[in-house]
């Protein structure tokens, strides 16, 4: 039984959906310019100029959410659209505008937003300062921060700080897959990390002092993690690299946020001199999460892979880690090569999280199925993994005792999914991007997934009405 107040939801991030990347005065954001480079690695130079055309379409996507019967809808704002220059020193009032009529319409329709501040989408004109390698942006994004607060945090109880930091640390700064491009690794990716914990943490800060007894709303940063399991279960070296694989992963922002302030030890031991140490100076990381975030999309076999990193060897993040992650082939595939389908993978995280960090309220803030190649409206796999996945995490809740408050699916539209450009789809609603009124038409896992919710909240009401009478 879920609870009355669960939250139902879907997602979406502005750079994914938005479109309008120069318009009414936006400025320019890391991913405009990835997308516009002459050697763009995205998948056949798709940019997200236009996408969904959610910055025309807005309602369009209100009534997509409407039809869905959701409770809540996770979006995300454009620092770049409301600060182009990515400071506080100049608002685009049209930014502003935008974002008010979004927010107000899910207001009036009885939708409680999630708002994300910053889901990949850093202002290049930051970036050309440095970015997140730089240790003035966590202050930059403060004042970023302070601003959203108050001009839209009478309408907000949710906040995101910064979305799947480990991917934007690692495919923006190891590997250079992910915009910035930044190729520096074993060194860069870290440093990245540990300024996107500072600003989070100075936010949640800022928050806690200036805004939460008026607005009484939580603060949080979603958080990305496979579950991982040893491949010889009998195996103590499987076993360590399987809480490694975790470690590096989840723990990496996990830990200081819940734990111990710091990083996990064994990321410690592993990086040594080139993993950054929070200074006392500094605000405090811990204890600067009021809910766990958890972006979840597939599980990995993990088994210890012994080399790499020795002396003379350019460092790298694979190297520290030390482990490898593979697909069970019992696990079916859908659509991309990361992503095997593992909704009990989903309660096995969910349990770990538990267990790991004191029992905290969770929030299952992404999980989806993807479609390539040939679609298919009637998406019959993608309508059983919502139910089979719903149903893991019902079994985390009632029988594992995992407080969890909400499922969000992703996503809420067919978008731009960064390197895989439009190539990939992942929503419950088809966006025809050959047609310029990008037409929305849900998808059969979209009507099943409204099924789940209108089956889950009847059941909770007549309980609620059956135990009150």
């Amino acid at each position: 039984m879920f609870p009355e107040d669960f939250a139902w939801g879907a997602s979406t991030a502005a750079y994914q959906i938005e479109g309008g990347w120069d318009a009414d005065g936006k400025g320019e954001s890391i991913w405009d310019a990835f997308c516009h480079r002459d050697d763009s690695a995205v998948f056949e130079r798709h940019t997200g100029d236009v996408s969904c055309n959610s910055y025309q379409l807005w309602e369009e996507d209100l009534r997509c959410i409407e039809e869905l019967g959701l409770t809540h809808y996770r979006l995300s704002l454009s620092w770049s659209r409301l600060l182009p220059d990515g400071t506080t020193g100049h608002v685009n009032q049209q930014g502003v505008r935008y974002y008010n009529q979004l927010l107000d319409g899910l207001l009036a329709r009885g939708v409680t937003a999630m708002v994300t501040l910053c889901h990949f989408d850093l202002p290049q004109a930051l970036q050309d300062r440095g970015g997140w390698q730089s240790p003035d942006t966590p202050a930059l994004f403060d004042a970023y921060a302070r601003f959203c607060f108050g001009a839209f945090g009478d309408r907000v109880r949710l906040w995101i700080t910064l979305n799947e930091p480990h991917v934007c640390a690692k495919l923006g700064h190891e590997n250079g897959l992910h915009a910035p491009g930044v190729r520096g690794a074993g060194v860069a990716a870290y440093r990245a990390g540990h300024h996107m914990l500072r600003a989070h943490a100075l936010a949640w800060h800022s928050y806690d002092a200036g805004w939460r007894r008026r607005q009484g709303g939580l603060v949080s940063m979603a958080i990305n993690s496979d579950w991982a399991e040893p491949v010889d279960p009998d195996s103590a070296e499987d076993a360590a690299a399987a809480e490694r694989y975790l470690a590096f992963s989840l723990g990496w922002f996990a830990w200081p946020l819940f734990v111990s302030g710091d990083y996990p030890e064994v990321m410690r031991a592993a990086v040594d001199a080139r993993l950054p140490r929070f200074s006392e100076d500094q605000p405090a990381v811990l204890g600067t999460a009021d809910f766990f975030a958890l972006n979840y999309y597939t599980s990995r076999k993990v088994r210890s892979v012994v080399g790499g990193g020795g002396d003379g060897e350019a460092p790298s993040m694979k190297a520290d880690l030390g482990a490898e992650g593979v697909v069970d082939p019992a696990w079916p595939l859908c659509g991309v090569p990361w992503l095997a389908v593992a909704p009990q993978g989903l309660r096995q995280l969910l349990k770990y999280i538990k267990a790991t960090f004191n029992h905290p309220a969770v929030y299952v803030t992404e999980n989806g199925f993807a479609q390539t190649g040939a679609l298919l409206m009637d998406d019959g796999d993608r309508a059983a993994f919502y139910r089979e996945t719903v149903g893991e995490v019902a079994k985390a809740i009632e029988e594992d005792g995992v407080d969890v408050r909400g499922y969000f699916a992703w996503s809420l539209l067919d978008n731009f999914e960064w390197a895989d450009g439009y190539s990939t789809r992942f929503g419950l609603f088809h966006v025809d991007f050959s047609d310029d009124e990008r037409a929305r038409t849900m998808y059969r896992s979209g009507r099943e997934y409204a099924a789940i919710i209108s089956e889950h909240r009847s059941r909770s009401r007549a309980h609620r009405e059956l135990t009150s009478s």
